[in-house]
């Protein structure tokens, strides 16, 4: 069965860092494109990043870029987000997303993913 479980959500106050994890089992990442979503209350959820796990490139979406980094570790099927200098508006549950691919210049869609983890809470105080 395949399944993500994301974890390291908690409550930061502005400035802060955390790190979110992405683990994976029952399939290896290697031909997956892992994208992290965000989805405050009342809004739609959007994409902030992903990553070829195998080539390990990645894009970021303008309100994050310089300040979260996506990264993975081979050896343990998992994808990790750095998020540095959080702000109020980051607040969100955040989920991490796979789908089998090659990444090109952007992100995949949201609707393009096919499996999806539970979600971690993110709040930032201010």
């Amino acid at each position: 069965q395949l399944q993500l479980v994301e974890s390291g959500g908690g409550s930061v106050q502005s400035g802060e860092s955390l790190r979110l994890s992405c683990a994976a089992s029952g399939f290896t990442l290697d031909n997956y494109i892992i994208g992290w979503f965000r989805q405050a209350p009342g809004k739609e959820r959007k994409g902030i990043s992903c990553i070829s796990y195998r080539t390990g490139k990645a894009n970021y979406a303008d309100s994050v870029e310089g300040r979260f980094t996506i990264s993975r570790d081979n050896a343990k099927n998992t994808v990790y987000l750095q998020m540095n200098s959080l702000k109020p508006e980051d607040t969100a549950i955040y989920y991490c997303a796979a789908v089998r691919g090659i990444l090109g210049s952007l992100c995949p869609s949201v609707q393009t993913y096919r499996t999806w983890g539970q979600g971690t809470q993110v709040t930032v105080s201010s």
